[in-house]
């Protein structure tokens, strides 16, 4: 991936990406953001609103934004300052959506870049709208992510050696303080 910085970016410059709603999806963003709201989780419940069925939280939908901007357009190191909304349309289980960015104003005195952001269902309707600002990098970012789980296996594997360490330093900590509380001419409190 490749992080653009201001220098590399003009107006009418555009990225997207697409991903197709799954419930699974649907069930890890609300389970990872504690959005339990029925409409999303209970297909009962969400029979009996006006959407006759469960639909994806909004913010699952403006995530694929974020998406766009943190690897595609201006990339990593982008950072996001404010970003409008309009939900315009239900996004269901199933539904393909695509995410979509286009610079439509840059202030390269400030290090800022104005973004329309859309996204859009397989049917080319639009379900969410918006603006975002956005800081590119100051210079191109050039990263490589790491899909070996090289990462995670480190994680795993140095893990118990971090809490080792925290209970070391824990037990250090109280062994200096129980000894600086029995030493000769002081009394205990």
């Amino acid at each position: 991936m490749i992080g653009r910085a201001i220098d590399e970016l003009a107006v009418g410059d555009w990225a997207e990406i697409s991903r197709t709603a799954s419930d699974g999806d649907i069930a890890e963003f609300v389970d990872a953001v504690g959005d339990y709201n029925p409409v999303h989780s209970d297909p009962a419940f969400a029979a009996t609103t006006p959407f006759r069925g469960p639909i994806a939280p909004g913010i699952w939908t403006a995530g694929l934004i974020s998406a766009v901007i943190g690897t595609r357009l201006p990339g990593p190191g982008s950072i996001y300052v404010t970003q409008d909304l309009r939900f315009l349309r239900p996004v269901r289980p199933a539904d393909t959506i695509t995410a979509r960015v286009e610079v439509v104003e840059i202030v390269r005195e400030r290090n800022r870049v104005r973004l329309k952001t859309v996204c859009v269902n397989q049917q080319g309707e639009e379900v969410v709208g918006g603006e975002a600002w956005v800081l590119p990098p100051k210079s191109s970012v050039f990263y490589a992510e790491d899909r070996s789980g090289a990462g995670a296996m480190t994680f795993w594997t140095l893990q118990p050696w971090t809490w080792a360490a925290q209970a070391l330093t824990v037990w250090a900590m109280l062994s200096f303080s129980a000894l600086a509380a029995c030493r000769p001419g002081r009394r205990p409190t």
